[in-house]
């Protein structure tokens, strides 16, 4: 999966596949309310996607659903720090999460909840 992922515009070419998804599953009655999509930062993707793709968040509100991102202890933020090992990527976590927020994500996954709420709620107070 991550030997040689390949994309020809990574944020387009996820756009293309969550719209065929969703039409089948709308198509099977689900309501697009109970439906989050996640890009899957980390799956099947390098550093440049990942990197592209949260800074292209915003591109999948389009659709209507929640969008999730999982980006706590993500490898990449160790490979874009000094590879620091999973415990030890809150900070780069957290980054990460807020440039989520700021991109209109509703849901993020984390492992170090009471600091990314901690976190969040600055982010809050700020006017974001």
């Amino acid at each position: 999966m991550q030997a040689e992922p390949h994309y020809a515009d990574t944020t387009l070419d996820l756009i293309d596949y969550f719209s065929v998804r969703l039409t089948h599953l709308i198509g099977l009655g689900v309501n697009p309310s109970h439906i989050a999509l996640d890009p899957g930062i980390g799956f099947g993707k390098k550093d440049p996607h990942n990197l592209l793709l949260l800074s292209e968040l915003a591109a999948f509100q389009v659709f209507g659903c929640p969008v999730l991102l999982g980006v706590s202890r993500k490898s990449f933020v160790g490979r874009l720090s000094r590879k620091e090992p999973p415990k030890d990527r809150l900070a780069g976590s957290l980054t990460a999460g807020l440039a989520g927020f700021d991109q209109g994500v509703q849901i993020i996954r984390v492992h170090d909840v009471a600091e990314t709420y901690q976190a969040r709620a600055i982010w809050l107070a700020m006017g974001r």
